[in-house]
């Protein structure tokens, strides 16, 4: 398939610039897979929409105050994007510091060639990139003083997408009401729309939880730039899946529940590390899975996913698991239907 053929027209008004006062009012497209059947919901109603027995997977991964403005030694300005951690050295015997590599992109990419050193406030955190890959990505060690996570507070703001320009007055609303792990460079956006009320209710339904860590970085967002989709390649990304976690999910799969991934990240997670009847092993590691039309779920059985760019692997992955045909089909009706898109916007439910 080529890239081209996930590719739509998407009226700019249409890109939501900030989320709604409640989370769940987000309005709901409910696709049968099957028959490409649509109905128009809220998100609140899901309880209703799942039967008991189902188990929602729900990506626990946490946003960094990623986006780091600093400059060089001779003055100038520059932005760093964290990426994903690559090497955790630990305390360094340099003056008694810390220190943490990191895969990143930064910009402009000319004041960032290897050797440079990039200086954030009054040299609290201080970096070096060490390495230029090939896709221009950086390698760059920090080096801090304390623990890095509350040194990114300090320094660090919220990594928001390029295409939302409004500023965010709350930065928790970039974020789930279950995030635990911090370790993301863009929040997994299908979980943006649940409240613990929703969560409970679900519960109280019969419905089960269970929760998986996918750190989002460059494999989720990153643009598909061959025409072929078989020659894209994704960059990995960091996951986990407990035991305890496996356990709950095989036991759903053995007794006839359906497992429902919240987002394009807990989809690539069970689909990671699950056999061919579809039940997953504990796992800690890193993947690089591309699910396009062709591919053969094993473990999912459906998916809760916001709406998402053109040409980009989220709506390839979407259109795997729905069909490409009925995809388009509900993008042209989410659009006819003036629905919200992008991280801030509206849902989609496949069943």
């Amino acid at each position: 398939m080529l890239k081209s053929d996930f590719f739509f027209d998407l009226p700019e008004e249409l890109i939501a610039q900030s989320p709604l006062e409640s989370r769940e009012l987000s309005r709901l497209i409910c696709m049968d897979r099957k028959s490409g059947e649509l109905e128009h919901r809220r998100f609140f109603e899901l309880p209703e929409l799942l039967r008991e027995g189902d188990c929602l997977v729900l990506n626990d991964s946490r946003v960094l105050p990623a986006r780091l403005f600093g400059r060089t030694e001779d003055g100038s300005s520059v932005e760093v994007l964290l990426l994903s951690e690559t090497i955790s050295k630990g305390a360094s015997e340099i003056a008694g510091f810390d220190t943490t590599t990191w895969e990143c992109l930064t910009r402009p990419g000319k004041k960032t060639k290897a050797g440079a050193k990039v200086i954030f406030g009054d040299g609290e955190l201080t970096a070096t990139v060490t390495e230029v890959g090939d896709d221009g990505n950086r390698l760059i060690d920090f080096r801090y003083d304390g623990v890095f996570l509350d040194v990114l507070d300090k320094f660090g703001v919220m990594p928001l997408p390029p295409y939302i320009q409004k500023k965010l007055d709350d930065p928790e609303r970039y974020q789930t009401v279950y995030s635990n792990v911090a370790g993301s460079a863009a929040a997994p956006t299908a979980g943006l729309h649940f409240t613990q009320v929703l969560l409970r209710e679900l519960i109280s339904r019969g419905i089960e939880i269970c929760y998986v860590t996918l750190h989002v970085g460059l494999g989720t967002f990153r643009p598909v730039k061959t025409d072929r989709l078989a020659d894209h390649k994704m960059h990995e990304e960091f996951f986990v899946i407990s035991g305890d976690s496996a356990d709950k999910i095989n036991r759903i799969k053995k007794s006839g529940g359906r497992v429902i991934a919240v987002g394009t990240t807990s989809c690539r997670v069970l689909e990671s590390c699950c056999d061919d009847a579809g039940f997953v092993t504990a796992f800690s590691g890193f993947t690089d899975i591309f699910i396009f039309p062709g591919y053969s779920f094993k473990c999912v059985d459906g998916l809760i996913t916001n709406f998402h760019l053109p040409e980009s692997t989220l709506i390839m992955l979407v259109s795997a698991f729905a069909g490409r045909d009925n995809t388009m089909r509900a993008y042209e009706e989410a659009i006819k239907e003036r629905y919200r898109f992008f991280s801030f916007g509206d849902a989609c439910l496949i069943l």
